[in-house]
């Protein structure tokens, strides 16, 4: 009895408090704080072009990150850019359609960049539960993704 009671008054306790909180007005945009006093500030990984494709997938996917914090409906040609932009060779990448062949939107959109011989392969949709980002072999085409792809002639 006495437990029951517990959880009850938690829950009304935890109901209240949800109600004196003002509205949201939009996603955060403030970025973590350090937790030690004097503990310097998380900082971005860095682009390093003769490192292999594994060491460079933390860069990889923070800029993926960035693409996705700007635009939550991000499409293919909207990471081909930002990848470009970072340093990574357009002329090394594939992208998927953003549409299926009757017009829907695709589940997920994919994209690679071959580099130093291996695969960074990114996806991101509604269907692909968030994004994710891996390190892949080349298949035997010398490419990185499988099927159709896109061209990318921007």
């Amino acid at each position: 009895m006495a437990l029951a009671f517990a959880g009850v008054a938690m829950l009304v306790g935890l109901t209240a408090c949800t109600f004196d909180d003002p509205e949201p007005t939009g996603p955060s945009t403030a970025r973590p704080t350090p937790s030690a006093p004097g503990a310097a500030a998380p900082t971005a990984p860095e682009f390093r072009p003769e490192l292999s494709a594994t060491e460079n997938q933390p860069y990889f996917d923070w800029v993926n990150g960035g693409v996705i914090a700007a635009n939550a409906a991000a499409g293919g040609r909207d990471f081909i850019d930002a990848l470009a932009a970072a340093g990574f060779d357009k002329a090394q990448m594939q992208v998927t359609a953003d549409t299926t062949t009757i017009g829907d939107p695709a589940d997920s959109v994919q994209f690679s960049v071959l580099f130093q011989g291996e695969c960074l392969v990114g996806q991101y949709g509604p269907k692909s539960d968030g994004y994710h980002g891996a390190v892949r072999p080349p298949l035997g085409t010398g490419t990185c993704l499988v099927g159709q792809t896109r061209p990318i002639d921007w």
